[in-house]
C-alpha cells in the first residue's frame, strides 16, 4: 500500500482507528498488517502496539472481517 508521503506508522495508525471506529477489518487491512510484519526486522514499539491491539480484537471476536 503506498503511504503517499506519509510514515508507514502513521498508515498503520490511521488504518487501526478506522478499524475500531468501524469495528470492521478489511482483507486487504490483513494483508497489510502481514506485510508490515514481514517486511521489517524490528517494528517500531508503536507499530507493534498498533498491531498487537488489532489482532488481539480480533481474537476476541470484537472486529469483523468483511472483503
Amino acid at each position: 500500500m503506498e503511504s503517499q508521503g506519509k510514515s508507514p506508522n502513521s498508515t498503520i495508525e490511521q488504518v487501526v482507528q478506522r478499524i475500531f471506529s468501524t469495528h470492521r477489518i478489511t482483507r486487504a487491512d490483513q494483508r497489510l498488517f502481514m506485510a508490515t510484519l514481514l517486511s521489517k526486522d524490528t517494528l517500531s514499539p508503536e507499530e507493534q502496539e498498533h498491531i498487537d491491539k488489532v489482532f488481539d480484537a480480533l481474537r476476541r471476536g470484537l472486529l469483523r472481517v468483511v472483503d
